[in-house]
C-alpha cells in the first residue's frame, strides 16, 4: 500500500512592520487572521499538515536595525526551561493556531523568533527558530533553530538593503535532527511515523544540512524562508535580481531533494513588505519529489496555498540505488569537510 500524506504549503503575504504591532507592541491578530484561514481552507482540501514560513507572525525585521530593547523583545516568543514557565504551545501569539489545528486533527510547521532562557545559567539568547506541531499528541514533536545565519551584524552604507540575522540571531544549537511524526502515515515493517526534518531558509543553500538529514533516512523536509528580491548595492535590475534570487532557490531546494531522495516542502513569505531597499520578498514556494521534479509551485506574491499528495515511498528507490549512502559513501575522503571552515587555496 503507499504511504500517501496530503501536505500544504502555507505561502504568506507581506507582513508590514506597522501590521506586527497594531494597537500595542505584542499584537499578531492581521497575521494571525490570515493563519487561520490558511489552515481552514487546507484542512478542508483534506491536508494532514500545514507548513507555514521563516518568521511567520511577524514582518522580516533583520532588514532593518532596532535599536530600541522593548520593540526588538516585542517580535520574540519567549521560552524557558524553568520549571513553571510556559511552553511555546501556550504563547498567546501562537495558541490561537494550534488550537485551531488540534480542532481540525492537522499538523502545523511554523517558524517564529524565539526568545530562550536558560534555567541554570539565566543566559537569554535569541534564535530564528520552527517547531512542527503534532495535532495527536497536541505538542511540540520537534524543535530547529537556524544554523547557516546570513548576513551581518553592523549596516551596509545608506541605501543599501541590509541583512542582519548575525546581529538579531544566534546560530541555532541543536543540530540537524530528524523525527518521527506520529500523525503521518507509518510503515509495515517498522510502524513508525515518516521521517521528518525541518531547514530555515538559508540553510536551504548549504548541501551538509541537507545530507545530515539525508543520513538520518529523511522523507520529508520542511523550510520556510524570507529571501530579498532586490539589494540596490548589488548588479541588475529587480527584475534579474528577482530571476536570479528564484533560480538559486529553486537550484537548492531540488538538489537537496534530489541528492537526498526525499520531498521537500519549501513556503515563501512574499511581497513588498517594506518600502525602500529591502523590502520585497521573492515567493516561488515549491513542493520538489525524491527525483527533483517539481511537484507544484506557487503564482502568486500573495497568501497561497499549495496542496499535495505525497507518496512517501517513491524515496524507497533512489535511496536503495544512486543514493545508497551504505554502498556509496567514501567517508575516509571527506575529512576536509568538518576540519575546515574557510577556502584553503592549493
Amino acid at each position: 500500500m503507499p504511504r500517501t500524506i496530503i501536505v500544504a504549503a502555507a505561502q504568506m503575504g507581506p507582513i508590514a512592520h506597522e501590521a506586527t504591532n497594531p494597537g500595542g507592541p505584542q499584537s499578531r491578530e492581521p497575521a494571525m487572521a490570515r493563519m487561520l484561514k490558511l489552515l481552514e481552507d487546507a484542512a478542508a482540501q483534506g491536508a494532514q499538515l500545514v507548513v507555514f514560513p521563516e518568521l511567520a507572525l511577524t514582518t522580516f525585521f533583520p532588514r532593518a536595525m532596532l535599536t530600541d530593547a522593548a520593540e526588538v523583545a516585542a517580535l520574540f516568543e519567549p521560552e524557558s526551561d524553568a520549571p513553571g514557565a510556559p511552553s511555546i504551545v501556550e504563547s498567546p501569539h501562537l495558541k490561537p493556531l494550534l488550537t485551531k489545528a488540534t480542532e481540525l486533527g492537522v499538523d502545523v510547521s511554523i517558524g517564529y523568533a524565539e526568545r530562550w532562557t536558560d534555567s541554570a545559567s539565566g543566559t537569554t539568547t535569541d534564535y530564528n527558530t520552527a517547531i512542527y506541531y503534532s495535532a495527536k499528541t497536541g505538542g511540540v514533536v520537534a524543535k530547529y533553530r537556524k544554523v547557516h545565519l546570513p548576513g551581518r551584524t553592523t549596516l551596509l552604507p545608506e541605501g543599501s538593503a541590509q541583512q542582519l540575522e548575525k546581529y538579531y540571531f544566534t546560530p541555532g544549537n541543536l543540530g540537524f535532527r530528524a523525527f518521527r511524526v506520529p500523525s503521518l502515515p507509518t510503515t509495515a515493517e517498522e510502524g513508525q511515523g515518516a521521517i521528518t526534518g525541518m531547514l530555515i531558509c538559508n540553510d536551504r543553500r548549504w548541501a551538509e544540512a541537507w545530507r545530515c538529514l539525508g543520513l538520518q533516512g529523511v522523507e520529508l523536509v520542511l523550510c520556510g524562508y524570507n529571501t530579498s528580491d532586490y539589494k540596490p548595492q548589488d548588479a541588475g535590475t529587480v527584475e534579474e535580481q528577482t530571476e536570479m534570487a528564484l533560480l538559486h532557490h529553486h537550484i537548492s531546494c531540488q538538489s537537496g531533494s534530489y541528492t537526498n531522495a526525499c520531498f521537500s516542502v519549501n513556503v515563501a513569505k512574499a511581497g513588498v513588505e517594506a518600502e525602500g531597499a529591502g523590502g520585497g520578498l521573492i515567493g516561488g514556494t515549491v513542493i520538489y519529489d525524491p527525483l527533483g521534479r517539481k511537484v507544484g509551485e506557487t503564482k502568486t506574491l500573495a497568501d497561497e496555498l499549495l496542496v499535495a499528495t505525497l507518496d512517501l515511498d517513491d524515496c524507497k528507490k533512489p535511496k536503495a540505488t544512486i543514493f545508497n549512502f551504505a554502498n556509496h559513501r567514501r567517508v575516509e575522503h571527506y575529512a576536509r569537510i568538518v576540519e575546515q571552515v574557510g577556502v584553503v587555496e592549493p
